[in-house]
């Protein structure tokens, strides 16, 4: 599915499709001091989370019974700064009946490898339902703060639509879905994390993606404020690349929080709390509303016209990154967070190299829909205005699979930091099962409903006609286009974004878009050519991606996790090994002078 709408809700498609077809008419604090990162522990022990099985209130989770922490991770009060950093004393893991659990079941990874699969399926499939409804409303709720702009932009005029389309565009493929990408890179980073033995590690890889977000910006500004020239030079009408520059200025105010909002619904959803962006976004929805007419339609004493859209957008995005900050800070538990340190500078290529992969994946998708789209409009506005269904109905029903990707991907690097190999795997499995139940109830309502759907978008009785004609393939398209989700979300989870990235090149770029304008152009298909390429593209994606999932070696993927956070604890030991080194040599220079 385009990324904008299916993985990222930026306005993409649909208001580019609107645009063309307008042509056929008139979006450790260790500088101070060297305490433990979080006081939440007792002598020096970090405590695993849960990784929140079917109890899971939604609330955040004290330190569970998940797993022990490892040996070498528990470091003795009597430790000094003359303790060497090899040979560490250890201590033996504290009695796990004595910590917290808030009623989660203890589950080792050796009752897990006793355990029948179906009796584990049984066990993930309400887990993965109950994580994705929440992100499910999140992203419905978050797609109507791109409907309102276009909405109220468009009963300006043919132009203003045109313009709100083709800067909504612009700022999608230049700067939203680089954001989105670039903190995709926090799926495989922050679950595992939280289910480790240094769950503060979740707070130190968000603010080293701050810090990466930061350089990203700079790139995209420049972008933004030259975007008039650019467009022109790319042949738009002057006119429209005008307003369409506008709209990517005043869209700008909302860019760091943007990139805020990204980080920070990753890492509520790392802690299981997928709830929290959904009730953010239940109160900014509706203000966005409000404020489009006002700044748009208002009195004239508030309003402001075409601006008035992009100023809404940008105001709502502030306004979530505000809540969400206020919501962490104040409503949830400070085991995740890290004080602000010299270490949220460090390590960032990992961030970046992971980052790159998840733009690629997400651009690479996004482009080619624009592609069959733009191919579309060489068919006449009947065939475009039905892509524009047809692309906002699957666009829609995906966001179900695609909501169930984000929680496959968070449940499984929970699993992975906890040491749960063989859940995780069987987890992997159970969101496949579970698209495919999606998948046809989508699948289901197109084919009932394939004579009278277009009528929700169009009257036209050709462009009703050749939409009911496509709905046998659209609903065909539902199965692997959920199932694609799934794996994209598994990928997430292992770090494997550059695996996705060349699915995704390779599928459509090379299969899928040839193969349907080849069709499409030569054989007469029209519109059902391009939809038979993506559709084989999809296939294609989704074989591949069940194959490499099926293959893959999930205790190898355990002992990674494991060794990620084993990396950042060397990192700290050795810091602070440095750091008292340093102040023994100093008193030892300063005790003469006393003396």
């Amino acid at each position: 599915m385009s990324s904008t709408y299916a993985h990222y809700q930026i306005p993409a498609s649909l208001p580019s499709d609107y645009a063309i077809l307008s042509r056929y008419t008139p979006a450790v604090d260790d500088q101070e001091n060297d305490d433990e990162p979080n006081d939440t522990y007792d002598a020096g022990i970090s405590c695993r989370r849960g990784s929140f099985p079917t109890s899971y209130s939604g609330r955040p989770l004290r330190p569970t019974m998940g797993s022990a922490p490892s040996p070498s991770a528990l470091v003795s009060e009597q430790n000094t700064e003359f303790t060497p950093l090899l040979g560490i004393h250890e201590m033996a893991p504290p009695n796990l009946n004595d910590l917290p659990t808030q009623g989660i079941p203890l589950v080792t990874p050796d009752e897990d490898e006793q355990a029948t699969f179906w009796h584990l399926v049984m066990q993930e499939l309400p887990v993965l339902a109950k994580f994705s409804l929440p992100v499910f409303g999140t992203h419905l709720l978050e797609y109507t703060l791109v409907v309102a702009s276009v909405i109220s932009i468009g009963h300006l005029s043919t132009t203003a639509l045109a313009a709100i389309t083709l800067g909504s565009m612009t700022a999608s493929v230049t700067g939203l879905s680089i954001i989105q990408g670039f903190t995709s890179a926090l799926d495989t980073m922050l679950p595992s994390a939280w289910t480790s033995d240094q769950p503060e590690l979740v707070g130190l890889w968000s603010q080293r993606m701050g810090v990466v977000m930061a350089f990203c910006l700079v790139p995209i500004y420049a972008i933004w404020f030259n975007a008039e020239s650019i467009l022109l030079f790319l042949k738009q009408d002057p006119e429209v690349a005008r307003l369409a520059a506008l709209y990517l200025k005043w869209m700008s105010l909302g860019l760091p929080a943007y990139a805020l909002n990204a980080i920070s619904r990753r890492y509520f959803q790392s802690q299981g709390l997928f709830t929290v962006p959904t009730r953010i976004i239940l109160v900014v929805a509706p203000l966005n509303i409000v404020l489009n007419y006002f700044l748009v339609w208002g009195p004239s004493w508030c309003r402001l016209g075409f601006i008035g859209a992009p100023l809404s957008t940008a105001i709502s995005f502030n306004v979530i990154a505000v809540l969400s900050v206020i919501y962490g800070i104040f409503y949830t538990s400070p085991v995740a967070w890290y004080p602000v340190g010299r270490r949220s500078f460090t390590n960032l290529g990992v961030l970046v190299q992971l980052g790159l992969a998840g733009v690629a994946q997400t651009s690479s998708e996004w482009w080619a829909w624009e592609l069959v789209s733009l191919a579309a409009s060489l068919l006449g506005p009947v065939v475009l205005a039905c892509q524009s269904v047809l692309l906002v109905s699957a666009s829609s029903t995906f966001q179900a699979p695609f909501a169930l990707s984000v929680a496959t991907s968070v449940r499984i690097g929970n699993l992975l930091g906890e040491g749960h190999a063989r859940r995780a795997e069987v987890s992997a499995m159970a969101a496949v099962l579970l698209s495919l139940v999606v998948s046809a109830i989508s699948s289901a309502l197109f084919m009932i409903f394939k004579n009278k759907w277009a009528y929700i978008f169009n009257s036209d009785p050709e462009v009703v006609s050749l939409v009911s004609s496509m709905m046998p393939l659209l609903a065909l398209f539902q199965v692997f286009d959920g199932i694609t989700a799934i794996t994209g979300g598994v990928f997430r989870a292992r770090g494997k974004q550059f695996t996705g990235a060349l699915l995704n090149l390779s599928a459509y770029y090379v299969f899928g878009i040839p193969l349907g304008i080849w069709l499409c152009f030569s054989f007469n298909l029209g519109l059902h050519g391009l939809w038979l390429g993506l559709t084989f593209a999809l296939i294609y994606c989704s074989i591949a991606g069940l194959a490499l999932t099926w293959n893959t070696d999930w205790h190898h993927e355990q002992r990674k996790a494991a060794a990620r956070v084993e990396a950042e604890r060397l990192a700290q030991l050795q810091e602070r090994h440095s750091k008292r080194h340093s102040t023994i040599l100093e008193a030892d220079e300063e005790a003469p002078l006393l003396s």
